[in-house]
């Protein structure tokens, strides 16, 4: 890809990078660095070079499909039938399949009855152990990041501290733990090629009363739900669209055995005979109509609701659980970093007593604190991981819901169209099965003719044609 052109979308101040590239919106850009982490390498026109994230410009040119590195992910072409691959927001490739709406760190295999490649990852060091076999979902958490502060004084032969997570690259907001927004580098999208729900819903908002927060799930669920109520409304609006077909269809046929004008003859006659029965065609053709109005559309609607309703019943169920997880993990975890606090102060102040008094008994509250102090480490770095999970499968699950959340909009949207069609569908043939009722009547009209009528009347009722003379004396 390096050496292609691209067109800046957005402006930026280069101010996220060391060497940043300053840019206007419209500007070009020849690409010179295309590494992972969705920061590019490039030169504008008038020679500065420097570094800006890859989701504010555009390709103008399609690259060359570049030799794929050892272990690196290729096309998703290379993947089983139904997998996709993307990046989370931390960089990091993940996969999704399409059909189960599976989501896994690990590369599926393209050969069936093949384990999915691991992705490995050095396990860190925490708390003085080295921790094996974690998963590597939980490794890639922002709370895994934690450093000893310099400067602890340590006690000789005292457990290792344990490393606290930096307050400069990361802040907890409702129990979620997101980069901190100043010095994070620019996060990919998941799916940058349209705007999805996977992407916008991570962060809380404030209500429209300014009062209490509400999680960006609640906002898309909120959206879902005015949807179900979209379809009861669409429902009910074809309910009456069927009852005013009831009501029509039954005056057209009350209309077509009314007995007035019923003595009218001849060619005019006829036609209003044949009108009155088009009436009764008419109306057992709008009584069809509004049974499938019934049937097709109306019935379907609301069995769409239904389940539409169940889905979403159980998607809020699943995340607020997800949710009410990761909020007792993070208690744990402040519990389990007062604990550790409070058994390193019992620490020092024994190691101070020591220094004071050196006896037996004073040395073996040494040791005993020295243990629980341990003890509370292990417990903090264990509340940590577990904390680590519960988010990671909050993240899994956000964006598997919010991919089964867009599928079900788009059926939603698709559903709604085609039944709507199908009324239109409908309603074209009832005017057509309309029309053709009064085709007959037209063609009667046109053929009306007085004369032809007086005629006809006169040669059945004639009682003679010899007209009267004056009476001759």
């Amino acid at each position: 890809m390096s050496g292609s052109r691209c067109q800046t979308l957005y402006p930026f101040s280069g101010e996220r990078h060391r060497q940043g590239l300053r840019f206007a919106a419209g500007e070009l850009i020849t690409v010179l660095q295309v590494p992972d982490g969705g920061w590019w390498e490039g030169q504008k026109e008038d020679g500065l070079r420097g570094w800006f994230p890859a989701s504010y410009v555009q390709l103008l040119e399609k690259p060359r499909k570049a030799t794929p590195h050892p272990g690196e992910d290729t096309l998703n072409g290379h993947l089983p039938p139904g997998w996709q691959s993307y990046m989370s927001p931390q960089g990091r490739r993940y996969y999704v399949n399409t059909f189960t709406n599976e989501t896994t760190w690990e590369r599926p295999s393209s050969v069936p009855g093949t384990p999915k490649s691991p992705v490995t990852q050095q396990s860190p060091a925490v708390n003085g152990y080295h921790i094996s076999g974690t998963p590597v979902h939980q490794l890639d958490s922002a709370h895994m990041n934690l450093r000893k502060a310099s400067g602890d004084p340590q006690t000789p032969g005292s457990p290792a501290a344990p490393r606290r997570q930096s307050k400069e690259s990361s802040l907890t907001i409702n129990c979620v733990t997101f980069p901190h927004p100043d010095i994070m580098p620019e996060q990919q999208l998941l799916k940058p090629s349209e705007w999805s729900y996977c992407d916008y819903f991570w962060a809380d908002k404030k209500d429209s009363q300014g009062n209490n927060t509400m999680s960006g799930f609640e906002i898309l669920l909120q959206k879902q739900l005015k949807g179900k109520q979209m379809q009861k409304e669409m429902a009910e609006f074809v309910r009456e669209r069927i009852k005013i077909e009831e009501e029509y269809a039954k005056n057209l046929s009350k209309l077509s055995q009314n007995s007035l004008a019923a003595q009218e003859e001849g060619t005019l006659g006829e036609a209003w005979a044949q009108l009155k029965k088009s009436l009764a065609d008419e109306a057992e053709v709008h009584l069809k109509f509004s049974s499938k109005l019934q049937s097709e559309v109306e019935k379907p609607l609301l069995n769409f609701r239904e389940n539409f309703k169940k889905d979403m019943k159980k998607c809020d169920h699943h995340i607020a659980d997800l949710r009410k997880q990761l909020a007792s993990r993070y208690a744990a975890v402040e519990k389990a970093r007062k604990a550790l606090t409070e058994r390193q102060k019992d620490l020092e102040v024994k190691t101070q007593q020591l220094e004071v008094k050196l006896s037996n008994k004073t040395e073996e509250e040494i040791k005993k604190a020295r243990r629980k102090s341990t003890q509370a480490g292990d417990d903090l770095m264990r509340c940590v991981d577990l904390y680590n999970q519960a988010q990671s499968k909050w993240f899994e699950e956000m964006v598997t819901t919010t991919l089964e959340l867009e599928r079900l909009e788009v059926e939603r949207v698709e559903m709604i169209r085609q039944h709507l069609c199908q009324y239109t569908q409908l309603r074209h043939e009832t005017d057509m099965f309309n029309q053709s009722t009064v085709e007959l009547v037209d063609q009667l009209l046109r053929k009306v003719d007085p004369a032809k009528d007086r005629e006809l009347w006169v040669k059945e009722h004639k009682t003679g044609d010899i007209r009267p003379v004056d009476m001759e004396i």
